[in-house]
């Protein structure tokens, strides 16, 4: 089959790689029909997420169509699913509580211990997502294995198209949790720095569950403008300064919750963020974090700090002492996708929660490496890549 492989820092290619085949009787393989570029995968095209190795198949945001499976799958051949991005047993203490991403059976045993030693515990398995997370081969590619295929895909009715319900792989639920996390109450000013996929949904999801104002903030024209369309105000930080106009803009009090949707690789020429990529890029530190920081010091006192954003080691810093005056929590962690999607996928198939607005380009998978490199690029016009394995042969 052919797959996008990982190849090292901004060099990815479309190689012909094995095709996948069942290995535990929970498996099913799937047929990819569509598979999205995430801003996280950009996190991996740029070198910073560690235990990446040459020829790793990419990609967590994908669906396609149940071709083969496993004994105890509880899928059905021609079945459309969904796939979630993290990987859960469905029986273990963390899944018993909802919180799949903690699963304690999805990583394999070989790979436990690189997680053990960063983090003090091993995560869950994703996909296409480094050997840290399990080196399980990602959905942008043909076909792809499906582990606990009985626990996580969900599957789509008839009639609704694949742009519909492909972001409940990831970024749809992953911006809702956002929300979730950041305890929205009627009447609450909510600011939501960066304006990617996860931070749009975090928008939406923000006014559905009652905030009375959403605040955007992003450098991106087309991104902002985006984030009004859901009725956010925005503040263009490349032409404001974000603290003084939140405060201005809440009466000197600060938003009630603040949500961190840009992680690891914050941009910006302030004075900290230069620092962060100086030290980054002299192995001195790990993550940029400019925006959790500007979240925490704009946050009201006693208010409440969501962050869905990506990071992946050591910080340098960090204002705990802010963060411990003023009385915040914290909420963060990687989504609970099978949570969330079922409710979410009514809520589209009532027409309460549009997806389709984010895609901005539609390539086949043996265009992969321009996608990335496009929205690596230019993430103003470039707001969501879907790849489509059979296009090529479509047009053709």
């Amino acid at each position: 089959m052919r797959a996008l492989a990982w190849h090292g820092k901004h060099d990815v290619r479309v190689d012909t790689v094995d095709d996948p085949e069942i290995l535990n009787p929970r498996d099913a393989i799937i047929k990819v029909t569509s598979t999205a570029i995430c801003g996280s995968d950009l996190h991996l095209y740029d070198g910073y997420i560690p235990t990446m190795m040459a020829g790793d198949i990419l990609g967590h945001e994908f669906m396609g169509e149940v071709v083969e499976t496993g004994p105890k799958s509880t899928l059905k051949k021609g079945q459309r699913v969904v796939v979630p991005f993290t990987m859960a047993c469905g029986s273990c203490y963390h899944c018993g509580k909802h919180q799949y991403s903690a699963c304690d059976n999805a990583l394999p045993a070989d790979n436990q211990d690189i997680a053990q030693e960063l983090y003090g515990q091993p995560m869950s398995g994703l996909f296409g997502y480094s050997h840290m997370t399990g080196g399980y081969a990602g959905g942008q590619a043909e076909y792809v294995r499906v582990p606990f295929s009985d626990v996580g895909p969900i599957v789509i009715p008839d009639g609704i198209e694949d742009e519909k319900v492909l972001f409940l792989s990831d970024i749809l639920p992953t911006g809702w949790m956002a929300a979730e996390n950041a305890g929205i109450e009627p009447g609450d000013i909510v600011a939501v720095w960066g304006c990617g996929p996860v931070g749009l949904f975090a928008v939406q999801s923000a006014f559905l569950m009652g905030a009375d104002r959403v605040i955007a903030i992003d450098h991106f024209p087309h991104r902002l403008e985006l984030a009004k369309r859901f009725g956010a105000e925005t503040i263009n930080f490349e032409e404001s300064a974000t603290y003084e106009a939140l405060m201005l803009m809440t009466g000197g009090i600060g938003p009630d919750a603040v949500i961190d949707a840009v992680g690891l690789e914050a941009h910006g020429f302030f004075v900290d963020n230069v620092i962060d990529q100086i030290k980054a890029s002299t192995f001195l530190g790990t993550d940029r974090i400019h925006s959790i920081r500007q979240a925490i010091l704009a946050c009201r006192k006693g208010g409440r700090v969501s962050m869905p954003a990506v990071y992946g080691g050591f910080v340098d810093k960090f204002p705990l002492g802010a963060f411990m005056e003023k009385g915040l929590t914290l909420r963060t962690g990687q989504t609970h996708v099978q949570h969330y999607m079922p409710g979410l996928l009514n809520a589209i198939v009532e027409g309460k929660i549009d997806t389709t607005f984010l895609i901005s380009h539609t390539l086949p998978l043996e265009e992969a490496p321009k996608g990335y490199q496009m929205f690596h690029d230019n993430q103003n016009e470039v707001t969501k890549v879907v790849l489509k394995p059979g296009l090529a042969l479509a047009a053709e």
